[in-house]
């Protein structure tokens, strides 16, 4: 198929749940602000924890969104997939019922899945009896529940999906579902990733290997790209998108924040965890996507990046920038959101192409909070510490995950 053959897809709808904000657009405006959602953990007793922060969703009252009985079947993870999915398709004014159910899919990425509810049977079992555990245990579990549980909330019968790219999940359940509406598969797709991760295990785990900020101080934890970066912050949260065919969307009067233009996927292939030093998978995905969406790496106003807040990480990326724009990268405003939300692992790309498509569609760069050491490895424009007007006429945003996955959306003005 010829790409002018090719059908347009567009952003017709956003939700999320996220550390400063319950929803999509309380999200974004508290981003604009430069709020920090990084805390002391309250989930679980930190004290003999080296790790004392993560970036939590404070005071949801989850009953205010769900029945109160279904919700206890649901792991957090889905919890927040729901009400994220419960705005994005009322912000989308979508009616399934005038709708073939059959051409509306679901594409929802986790990257760990019910964790706290594995943990939790774990411990009934070896208390009691294995044979005890919850009945809901294994829907409650497995990644691909938040997914199922939208199709079914919604009645949406075509392809249902979720995609475990660990960091880079987010980001792929979008992509995916984007060249599934442009290539003719569907016409509107309910996409993005939820996590919930912020137990003892989850954080035990990354801490072991020494992924995580031990910095007991919230403005010097999640720091990316400056040179005191020691590690990343553990979010969690829900980011979810309507993406609907361009004509299916004008026919019906829907809102449409931006299109989606391009998308691209590929793997490092060169270690478990950690980024080719010098960032030429990720830049070889970048391209890709360039070339995906027909469009010069010059012409891309902003950058959402990956930015983890590691060394290994916003060295590579830097790199990666620098080989795939050239001259440009001098001009290219770049920023972390995960600065202000921490990394919420494979939700991290869903929310963050939110907050891309909500710059566009508002003209505001959101910055980099708590930026204040400069790392020559590390010498982009990343927007530090205050948002910024700007026409945005074209965006990028990247992710890139455990196993060498790296994925890369780009989003144009309509």
């Amino acid at each position: 198929m010829e790409k002018s053959e090719k059908r347009r897809v567009v952003v017709s709808g956003l939700g999320a749940v996220t550390p400063i904000g319950h929803t999509a657009q309380a999200s974004f405006a508290a981003a604009k602000e430069g709020s920090c959602g990084i805390a002391t953990i309250t989930a679980f007793d930190v004290s003999d924890h080296k790790v004392k922060l993560a970036a939590e969703v404070k005071n949801l009252r989850v009953e205010d969104f769900l029945d109160k009985k279904e919700a206890r079947k649901l792991d957090r993870f889905t919890q927040f997939a729901l009400i994220a999915a419960q705005e994005a398709m009322l912000d989308s004014g979508l009616h399934v019922e005038r709708e073939d159910a059959g051409r509306i899919g679901v594409t929802v990425s986790s990257g760990i899945g019910g964790l706290s509810a594995i943990e939790r049977e774990h411990s009934k079992g070896l208390d009691y009896s294995f044979d005890r555990v919850s009945p809901f245990f294994i829907p409650m579990s497995i990644g691909n529940m938040a997914a199922g549980h939208i199709a079914i909330t919604y009645g949406l019968q075509g392809m249902c999906t979720c995609p475990v790219t660990a960091c880079a999940g987010g980001t792929n359940a979008v992509g995916d579902a984007f060249r599934l509406i442009r290539d003719g598969y569907a016409d509107m797709m309910v996409c993005g990733g939820a996590e919930a991760s912020i137990t003892p295990l989850g954080v035990g785990g990354f801490t072991s290997m020494r992924a995580l900020s031990e910095s007991e101080d919230p403005s010097r934890a999640s720091i990316p790209f400056d040179k005191e970066r020691n590690g990343f912050v553990m979010g969690e949260g829900a980011g979810i998108l309507v993406l609907e065919e361009y004509e299916h969307a004008m026919a019906r009067g829907a809102k449409i924040y931006c299109e989606l233009k391009g998308y691209a996927s590929n793997c490092d292939a060169y270690h478990i965890t950690a980024p080719r030093p010098d960032g030429s998978g990720a830049a070889n995905c970048m391209r890709l996507a360039l070339a995906d969406a027909g469009v010069q790496a010059e012409d891309i106003v902003y950058l959402n990046a990956h930015g983890t807040s590691t060394q290994l990480n916003d060295k590579a990326e830097t790199g990666a920038v620098k080989q795939v724009f050239g001259a440009a990268a001098n001009k290219l405003q770049v920023s972390s959101t995960k600065s202000m939300v921490g990394h919420m692992l494979g939700a991290s790309g869903a929310v963050e192409a939110v907050f891309t498509a909500l710059s566009m569609h508002n003209g505001i760069i959101l910055p980099t909070i708590n930026y204040q050491v400069p790392d020559p490895d590390c010498d982009l424009d990343i927007v530090p510490n205050k948002a910024r007007t700007a026409e945005i006429s074209l965006a990028m945003s990247n992710s890139f995950g455990f196993g060498g996955h790296n994925a890369s959306l780009i989003f144009g003005k309509l």
